[in-house]
């Protein structure tokens, strides 16, 4: 297994940063606990608030025409955020997650598919739910497949086939994906050792799937590169906290950038937490 090592980007305020996304030069993230969507330079760290979210932003995406796609997690709710500023509600999600929404993934297309937790985190024990899938002009509806916690996805790129994570079954999965979008053919991707927790993920050119291990701290606290069929061939530790989602980007889409939270579950419950935006470069590119 290659280990890699990384370099500090961003750190001053974060409390927990989730899905980050290469947009226009810079890296966009979620930060749960500050409720916001940030903008950070990769050439100094300079962070910019791009938009408030009070009910938690998570899963980012872009649509064609620059707006951004942002998951509004405790109403259940995707929020349009247009170029010229304006805030619009694009789907209300209410009817078709249990717990809060999560991740999403955006496809060049205006498809967008959809994480939950499917339970009431802390209070219920986790049990399956589905991804939602957001057709270009807006409608949502549940696929098939029962998933426990989906978390990072992302079309592959010859744009057949959904990788997911499921944060609690400790595994990758995939879906087949028809012209119109919907989802088929649910199955393992990838089985992942008991200890592991894949939150973020994000695939590079060679078919390889980047994931956090979150949940999760000590030696095993990370980001690591898995091919289907769970065989790990990269890895880069982190010595400080969970290891949440990573992203390509760069103008070559040549820099894994990563954000990693220091908190634990009891901490995580109360908002207590601090986070980072960091990157490594790997030897690979991604895509999207």
């Amino acid at each position: 297994m290659k280990q890699h090592t990384y370099t500090n980007l961003s750190a001053e305020g974060h409390k927990y940063l989730e899905a980050p996304r290469w947009h226009d030069g810079k890296i966009w993230t979620s930060d749960f606990f500050n409720r916001r969507v940030i903008t950070v330079d990769p050439a100094d760290g300079s962070v910019e608030t791009i938009l408030d979210v009070p009910g938690q932003p998570s899963g980012l995406g872009f649509l064609a025409d620059g707006s951004l796609l942002v998951v509004s997690m405790v109403d259940k709710k995707v929020l349009r955020r247009h170029p010229n500023g304006d805030v619009t509600e694009y789907a209300d999600l209410s009817d078709l997650c249990e717990g809060h929404a999560n991740d999403m993934f955006v496809t060049a297309e205006g498809h967008a598919y959809v994480g939950n937790f499917g339970f009431d985190l802390g209070v219920d024990d986790p049990r399956p739910t589905h991804v939602v899938h957001i057709t270009p002009d807006g409608t949502a509806t549940a696929e098939p497949g029962d998933i426990m916690f989906p978390n990072g996805m992302q079309v592959t790129p010859d744009g057949k086939t959904l990788i997911v994570n499921e944060l609690f079954a400790h595994r990758i999965s995939a879906y087949d994906i028809a012209a119109d979008g919907s989802l088929s053919n649910y199955r393992l991707w990838a089985d992942m050792p008991e200890s592991f927790h894949p939150d973020g993920l994000t695939i590079d050119t060679d078919g390889g799937v980047w994931m956090g291990n979150a949940l999760t701290e000590g030696p095993e606290a990370g980001f690591y590169r898995v091919e289907e069929g769970g065989e790990i061939t990269d890895v880069i530790l982190i010595p400080d906290g969970w290891g949440v989602a990573p992203w390509f980007g760069g103008p070559d889409r040549d820099v894994l950038y990563f954000v990693s939270c220091d908190t634990n579950l009891d901490r995580f419950a109360v908002e207590d937490s601090s986070a980072f935006v960091r990157y490594a470069n790997v030897g690979r590119k991604g895509y999207a």
